[in-house]
């Protein structure tokens, strides 16, 4: 375990040395991958996080011992593979930051819509809307980016960092509050703002922009059945017509998210997990807890003993 962090190169090394390599390397917390093509090679294949073999020249054994067979036996097809790898993870994250936005956005409106004026502000058609854009046409728009070039030049991931990192925290708070802020404001003063008796209004927020076409095509179609809800489905939908004046406002209060997100990506960001943050304040409340009990308890000793 000591010099493994030393070794470089390993020469002519028997099957039992690759394992206890690898073996040593996952102790240490890292993820380990390992390439091969012989029998030989079959039992570090099976113990590393990541195997991989050589369709062409690989054995059958190391073939079932893998997880990832190279069908051309061309090394650098293994940078493909982490490529793609990274932006499936990437994605999973994109998609995440956007279901907990809306979602938190929609928890906070709803709860104090209801404790304050006694309703909830969205009916149920309404909400098998939002979950129809969160669930179906978010995850195949956040979902299918390509990889890029950036993907390599990040840091690989550790085994135990967070899913959601403090970056993601930091955009998903920003946008969450403005959101809030907006919905709520239309919720109890829409009627005056827009001088209509009942108003409904719902915000469905889109972040960034990419060279996805497929990406384009969902947020395109996703625009058009919202003008069809909101236009022809009113009894059904529970919604009102909106004239172009209102529904350029909509349209430029949905567009200050993204100033609102290029912002935030000036706010610094601490490696360490957000999470462990409300781990160790829980822990000095209950230091502090503790620390104002011990004068009541000495004092009820000294009451005992008297």
């Amino acid at each position: 375990m000591q010099k493994i962090d030393k070794i470089r190169v390993m020469a002519r090394s028997s099957p039992f040395d690759k394992l206890l390599m690898v073996q040593c390397l996952k102790q240490k917390g890292e993820v380990v991958a390992v390439t091969g093509d012989g029998t030989n090679d079959a039992p570090a294949l099976k113990e590393a996080d990541i195997g991989l073999s050589m369709g062409i020249q690989g054995t059958e054994v190391a073939k079932e011992s893998s997880d990832i067979v190279i069908l051309d036996d061309n090394f650098t097809s293994v940078a493909t593979v982490l490529r793609w790898g990274r932006c499936v993870y990437n994605n999973i994250q994109k998609f995440i930051q956007f279901q907990l936005t809306v979602n938190v956005a929609a928890l906070v409106i709803n709860f104090i819509s209801a404790v304050s004026a006694g309703e909830v502000p969205l009916t149920a058609v309404q909400l098998l809307w939002v979950n129809l854009i969160m669930d179906t046409l978010g995850a195949l728009a956040l979902a299918t980016d390509r990889p890029t070039n950036e993907l390599m030049q990040r840091p690989p991931v550790g085994r135990t960092e967070p899913l959601i990192t403090n970056v993601m925290w930091r955009n998903l708070l920003a946008q969450a509050l403005y959101q809030i802020a907006v919905l709520l404001t239309l919720q109890f003063k829409g009627e005056s703002i827009f001088n209509v008796d009942e108003k409904l209004e719902k915000q469905n927020v889109f972040k960034g922009i990419h060279k996805n076409k497929l990406f384009l095509g969902i947020v395109g179609f996703t625009i058009v059945l919202q003008v069809v809800m909101v236009e022809f489905l009113k009894k059904f939908a529970d919604t009102v017509n909106l004239n172009g004046l209102q529904w350029a406002i909509c349209i430029a209060i949905a567009a200050v998210s993204w100033p609102i997100g290029w912002i935030v990506k000036f706010i610094p960001v601490s490696d360490k997990p957000f999470l462990s943050h409300l781990k160790w304040a829980g822990q000095a409340f209950g230091r502090i807890l503790h620390l104002s009990y011990l004068p009541f308890s000495s004092l009820g000793r000294g009451c005992v003993k008297r």
